[in-house]
């Protein structure tokens, strides 16, 4: 096996001794594998950073997306959550498939394994990692910006008895703002995927103890709120962009809250 901290030490430059194809081969294989260590440490810096660099050729990387896309249907609930990391790091880059969106719209609203976090397994993050790969795929021109809008309703109406522990609901909030930056986006797009929320959440009473799907989505849709008073960053270096058709996005979000905890 590679020894990827050698490899990372060394600026991430290529083994000598093995092919490309290898190397991807075993670093998909140790962004799925069970020991957090190995999933989460050198190979994913090192998967990363050959991806930005363009060290993997454009064929190579189209694979390593197929990889993932069939990822989201593999037992293992490590190897489902790491394949939008891989796929968002491939969609930044400028590699696409219109099958990785499809796959990934199958997968998300019906994962049922929510935890942040796992004692043994370490992160697995569905909700954040999925909502990254969901503002790379929302940003794309190929991908209608409503289509991914519409898949983050679908993940916050999902019924879970899991409530988000691990900043889930701040990284769906911020990549839904992300894709409202498209300035392709009209307005009846813009706040008509809010429209099932209301409509799922709306027509009954708030009881407590609040159930914990319904928590998951107010406090996303509160986040959402601020992110467009005050726009949202696409990385924490640059500055905020404004979501487009701000006020009404801020009204609809407004209405929505208003009809879910009206008494």
């Amino acid at each position: 096996m590679t020894d990827w901290k050698s490899v990372e030490a060394a600026d991430c430059a290529v083994p000598a001794d093995r092919t490309m194809d290898d190397l991807v081969g075993e670093l998909s294989l140790a962004l799925a594998d069970p020991d957090p260590l190995v999933r989460d440490g050198e190979p994913y810096a090192v998967l990363a950073t050959w991806i930005d660099r363009g060290t993997i050729g454009t064929s190579r990387r189209l694979e390593l997306g197929d990889e993932m896309a069939e990822r989201f249907t593999d037992p293992r609930i490590e190897a489902r959550t790491f394949a939008p990391l891989v796929l968002d790091m491939l969609v930044t880059a400028g590699d696409f498939k219109a099958g990785w969106v499809d796959a990934f719209e199958r997968w998300y609203p019906a994962e049922r394994d929510l935890r942040g976090h796992d004692d043994t397994l370490g992160w697995l993050h569905a909700v954040a990692h999925g909502a990254d790969l969901l503002a790379a795929f929302g940003l794309h021109l190929e991908v209608a910006p409503a289509r991914m809008l519409e898949l983050a309703a679908a993940r916050l109406t999902a019924p879970t008895d899991h409530v988000y522990d691990q900043l889930e609901d701040d990284r769906l909030a911020r990549a839904i703002a992300r894709v409202l930056t498209r300035t392709d986006l009209s307005e009846h797009d813009a706040v008509g995927w809010l429209d099932p929320i209301g409509d799922r959440f709306g027509a009954d009473r708030v009881s407590t103890p609040v159930p914990a799907h319904l928590s998951n989505c107010l406090r996303t849709l509160r986040l959402l709120y601020v992110l467009a008073d005050r726009g949202v960053r696409p990385r924490s270096e640059l500055p905020a962009e404004p979501l487009h058709h701000r006020d009404a996005v801020k009204a609809a979000v407004a209405a929505v809250l208003d009809r879910i905890v009206r008494r």
